[in-house]
């Protein structure tokens, strides 16, 4: 089992503020193998009837854990699983309670209570640097083109087979015990498309057309794959001036290797890794600095921040290049003539020492992506 010091690190913090830790994240990043690499945890599969029977008496099965640490991996399964949290919360905090899943928490109307005040969330991503360097994967086009799900990224290449298993997987355990979604061809059609048009302007009229279903069913999908983490949806940055986007969302897929497979791209060169980097640092940034809500800039004559980060009395502006010579300054500075007051951060695969320079008036930082995300939780 490989560890990722990271997560075990984000987790024991959690625990010592709170008694309730929820690990989410889509299938298959390794919130099994996570939780239980977890020092003297004891795991219960709730998929398994006989664990489900065992904590249909929430208050004498946590009454025999006092003082000891517990893995409920799939909590959804139960019949009241917001039930038996709350309890643990409210009257066994003693009790420290890992539960996975692979949504949001209120994402089930099995979920009766989200639990507010009593939980800590962490929410497992693809892998991230760190993860990388524990998987002993040394080029980082390979976590690119393979993806972040740790089963996919040791192999030479992830192939068809694997990702429709992973696919039905999704279908049945998330998306019917969730949801229930009746026309699986139709949401199967806009999975597959957004993946192939990640990171690109969200045009539901064009999904809908494509897909052969309303605006609202659309809609309506899109906000399942956010409850399910399968898409991350990257808002518009705007004070509402009459030259920018101030509605039309980017969204971006949940993995590179996703991504990589439905663009059907089988090597890399340096533009579709400069497409796949920019998922990569938002990957990063969602991991590392969950609390920072990430915007992006576009105005409409097309110039564009890939990230925009609002602080109390400044706006940062993230552009994200798989090369330091691929950046061109000209949308910063136009950015920058509406909104003067932050720094300017160039992120970039190849920057191992971080450095300045300057474009008129504005100053840019190149940086790598570990020196950003320390930049950026100052």
């Amino acid at each position: 089992m490989i560890n990722r010091p990271y997560w075990i690190r984000h987790i024991e913090s959690a625990w010592e503020s709170r008694s309730i830790v929820w690990l989410s994240g889509v299938r298959r990043t390794g919130k099994t193998c996570l939780a239980k690499s977890l020092e003297n945890v004891l795991y219960f599969d709730c998929e398994l009837p006989s664990v489900r029977r065992m904590l249909e008496d929430p208050e004498s099965f946590l009454s025999q854990h006092k003082g000891k640490r517990i893995v409920l991996d799939e909590i959804h399964r139960l019949e009241n699983p917001s039930e038996l949290l709350k309890i643990g919360a409210d009257h066994f905090p003693t009790v420290k309670i890992i539960a996975t899943g692979s949504s949001t928490l209120g994402a089930s109307a099995k979920f009766k209570d989200t639990l507010t005040g009593r939980k800590t969330v962490v929410h497992l991503t693809p892998m991230i640097l760190e993860d990388v360097r524990s998987f002993l994967l040394k080029d980082i086009s390979k976590r690119l083109l393979n993806g972040g799900l740790p089963p996919f990224s040791v192999q030479e290449r992830i192939s068809g087979t694997e990702v429709q298993e992973w696919v039905d997987s999704y279908w049945a355990k998330d998306v019917q015990e969730l949801f229930r979604v009746e026309r699986r061809a139709s949401f199967m059609k806009f999975f597959e498309l957004l993946m192939v048009q990640s990171s690109g302007i969200f045009d539901a009229t064009r999904f809908s057309r494509d897909c052969g279903i309303s605006h609202t069913s659309i809609h309506n999908y899109l906000a399942i794959f956010e409850e399910t983490y399968v898409a991350t949806v990257v808002r518009p940055y705007s004070t509402h001036k009459p030259t920018e986007i101030v509605a039309a969302p980017k969204v971006y897929g949940f993995d590179t290797g996703f991504v990589s497979y439905y663009k059907e791209w089988t090597a890399l060169n340096d533009d579709n890794k400069g497409i796949l980097w920019e998922h990569l640092v938002l990957n990063e940034i969602s991991a590392r600095l969950p609390a920072k809500k990430v915007l992006y800039w576009r105005d409409k004559q097309h110039h564009e921040i890939d990230f925009v980060i609002k602080g109390r009395e400044t706006v940062i502006a993230i552009e994200c290049k798989w090369k330091a010579t691929a950046f061109d300054p000209r949308n910063m500075l136009i950015f920058r003539n509406h909104y003067p007051h932050g720094p300017n951060f160039v992120i970039t695969s190849d920057t191992h020492a971080h450095y300045r320079r300057k474009f008129k008036d504005m100053t840019v930082e190149f940086v790598g992506l570990s020196d950003a995300i320390e930049r950026l939780s100052d």
